[in-house]
């Protein structure tokens, strides 16, 4: 049976690659704010999804991966495969 971590081994474990990965969001963001257009693409809803997504990131507690799975995810289409 796997042994549950502690907050502080998680942290240790993982806290570089979530450092990483919020670093490269930010550059991202920082390249789409310094580009050409960058008023236009204010109203797009790509960017609406990332600032939602980053508005559950800053929630307490667990379940942010499942929400913004549910957000950039399509709604489920009756009869899709056939």
């Amino acid at each position: 049976m796997p042994t549950i971590q502690t907050s502080e081994q998680v942290l240790e474990r993982h806290f570089l690659e979530m450092r990483c990965g919020l670093l490269n969001l930010a550059a991202a963001l920082d390249r789409v704010a310094r580009s050409d257009g960058f008023d236009a693409a204010r109203t797009d809803p790509r960017l609406a999804q990332i600032r939602q997504a980053i508005e559950i990131l800053g929630r307490d507690g667990d379940g942010r991966a499942e929400a913004i799975q549910m957000l950039f995810s399509d709604e489920y289409q009756q009869g899709w495969n056939a």
